[in-house]
């Protein structure tokens, strides 16, 4: 599954989910490399 985390106040990541952290942070998988940061909620509605 695809999702995007924030790193820092700036800079957005957006790769597949690899693992959620036990304080709340998720790490994502872009090619060979690994992003840990806090996932953007979705605010899409149905």
């Amino acid at each position: 599954m695809v999702k995007t985390i924030t790193i820092g106040s700036y800079v957005s990541v957006q790769g597949v989910l690899l693992r959620s952290l036990a304080d709340g942070r998720a790490v994502v998988q872009v090619g060979v490399n690994e992003y840990t940061g806090r996932l953007v909620q979705d605010t899409t509605t149905d």
